[in-house]
């Protein structure tokens, strides 16, 4: 299924699937009374019974509402926790060899001849992002006045469907509840200030509207293998990136049980994959300005959209930008 959350035409914050169109939604909120279908947090605390009781009624067809009629929100607008990892080589080697950029060095450094450290190939590594800065598809991103330069991020996004500690690694996808596209939007200028400190990301990545997800949540019996799937940005519709989540150097799996590893996890979080190889325009050299329209397409898991809101920012800024200036 295509789970959805979504705001009705009489104003209310609703959950259902996709019909097999895509030009309709199931509302299940409307459709049955039970908890379970209050929103999405509460269909996943139901577990296997919940999913049951939805098929059951994305099987009836009733009621439906054609899609043009609500407003889709983020799929789960309230995840109990926000992880996001760096499981991309590419990514990392590229990212690193255009520093140059942020005045770090004075040319591109070829991205093979980068070293990465060897714990990163042993850890799936992540941060905590911010809960509260998630939004949907076609939802506008507010650009921070603190920053200049505006980028996207072009990730997958999986799901918990329960509990668990120091889950083993062949167990881990047991506890996949789904997975969406995820859009870590980045605030590249202020993101290099502060990983010069040792610490971080914390502003370059914490904003209202910062983290976007959607268009909708796809159950995992619909992904049967994660790890094979296309990857693409686009730019007022043009193509700027294009990989798959077969280069991932750390799977699903082994991020679920990294995580775990002497700490709980509970159902309904949101854990990323971190950004495919050429996945952001820092790995580009491109950036994005006021008015862009921002789409990351997964093959299974749709087109999510947002447009960018930042009036300071009108054209992309010269690169090289001297940050610390």
């Amino acid at each position: 299924m295509k789970l959805v959350t979504f705001i009705t035409p009489q104003g209310q914050e609703h959950m259902g699937c996709m019909a097999s169109d895509l030009a309709h939604v199931m509302d299940f909120t409307a459709a049955n009374a039970s908890p379970m279908f209050r929103d999405m947090l509460a269909l996943i605390d139901a577990g296997p019974p919940g999913l049951a009781a939805a098929r059951a009624l994305a099987d009836r067809q009733d009621p439906v509402l054609p899609l043009s009629s609500v407003k889709l929100m983020a799929p789960l607008p309230r995840p109990r926790r926000l992880r996001d990892c760096l499981a991309f080589e590419k990514h990392v080697r590229q990212s690193r060899a255009n520093r140059y950029l942020f005045g770090q060095g004075t040319a591109r450094v070829e991205p093979a001849s980068i070293q990465l450290p060897s714990a990163w190939y042993k850890k799936p590594v992540y941060y905590k992002g911010n809960v509260f800065s998630i939004v949907g598809t076609h939802a506008p991103v507010h650009w921070p006045a603190y920053s200049q330069v505006i980028d996207y991020e072009l990730e997958i996004a999986m799901v918990t469907s329960r509990g668990g500690k120091d889950i083993p690694m062949e167990k881990a996808l047991d506890h996949v509840f789904g997975y969406m596209v995820f859009n870590d939007y980045s605030a590249r200028d202020t993101q290099f200030i502060e990983m010069q400190t040792g610490l971080g990301p914390a502003k370059g990545k914490d904003f209202d509207s910062g983290n976007a997800i959607g268009p909708w949540l796809v159950t995992a019996d619909e992904v049967p293998d994660p790890h094979s799937l296309t990857m693409i940005a686009r730019v007022n519709g043009e193509e700027w990136s294009r990989g798959s989540s077969a280069e991932m150097q750390h799977s699903f799996a082994a991020i679920v049980s990294h995580a775990s590893e002497a700490e709980t996890l509970y159902a309904g979080e949101i854990i990323g994959s971190g950004t495919v190889g050429g996945g952001c325009g820092n790995e580009l050299g491109r950036f994005l300005k006021h008015g862009d329209v921002m789409e990351l397409e997964v093959s299974g898991l749709g087109v999510l959209t947002n447009t960018i809101v930042a009036p300071h920012v009108l054209k992309v800024p010269e690169m090289p930008i001297h940050i610390l200036d």
